[in-house]
């Protein structure tokens, strides 16, 4: 909801800032409207257009390579959670109840891997205390051979991967293109609509551009926005892997 309000916010100054130049432009004393103050005004507007085009660019690729790192982490996590299972099993029966608060841990993340819900991997303390209890009855085994004895010691340190996986996923969940960034490009992208109605004329084909233009601008920004925070809005980062990692689990 928060990405959606920001590109209707965004689409507002754009839009508005066009239309009100359009309209308020012909008030303008005559001297204001010569062609030596259109060419400035012009090349002020081209100048923050190519800053512009140069900060869209950045943006993409962070928010690419934000949405990249999670999906790879996130099949990390996944295949982290199967060999943590795996190794439980080959402890032997003692190993059952932790496997039980295992799977009920993956089961609370696939739940909640929705598109209208926080995601699993984002702490909360219901997970934690699964994860926690995990670790107390893997840590309270008492090995009766030296199988036994690498098992635990095996699932003690990929217990400890899972939840350092965990928390590096919910660290990378804020997103990282800073407000202050899409704030800044927002004011150069007014200023550039803004000179879009300076002396244009003034009708329907000119006034459905600038909505149409700044609505697509808009919905750019909003896409990137959104790509850069993977777990939530439309671009989510695939919860198939949580989904297959369950599967093993109730195997």
């Amino acid at each position: 909801m928060g990405e959606v309000l920001i590109g209707a916010a965004i689409f507002a100054c754009l839009a508005g800032a066009s239309l009100v130049s359009l309209m308020v432009h012909e008030r303008f004393p005559a001297h204001h409207l010569g062609d030596d103050t259109s060419a400035v005004v012009r090349l002020a507007a081209n100048l923050f257009m190519v800053m512009s085009s140069l900060v869209l660019g950045l943006m993409i690729n962070s928010a690419k390579n934000t949405f990249e790192s999670i999906n790879v982490n996130v099949h990390t996590f996944a295949t982290d959670l199967i060999l943590l299972d795996r190794t439980l099993r080959r402890y032997g029966p003692e190993a059952d109840g932790a496997r039980q608060s295992l799977t009920a841990y993956v089961q609370r993340v696939v739940d909640t891997s929705t598109a209208d819900s926080d995601t699993t991997v984002v702490p909360n303390r219901l997970s934690e205390l699964l994860l926690n209890q995990v670790g107390d009855i893997v840590g309270g085994l008492t090995p009766a051979n030296a199988k036994q004895t690498a098992a635990q010691q095996a699932a003690t340190q990929q217990l400890q991967k899972v939840i350092a996986q965990r928390w590096i996923l919910a660290e990378q969940s804020e997103g990282a293109i800073p407000a202050p960034l899409i704030a800044l490009l927002v004011a150069w992208l007014t200023l550039i609509f803004a000179s879009f109605g300076f002396r244009a004329p003034c009708n329907g084909t000119i006034i459905f551009t600038c909505l149409v233009s700044g609505a697509l601008v808009a919905a750019a920004i909003y896409l990137i926005i959104d790509m850069d925070s993977p777990f939530s809005g439309p671009i989510q980062v695939s919860p198939a892997p949580l989904q297959r990692a369950l599967a093993e689990l109730t195997q």
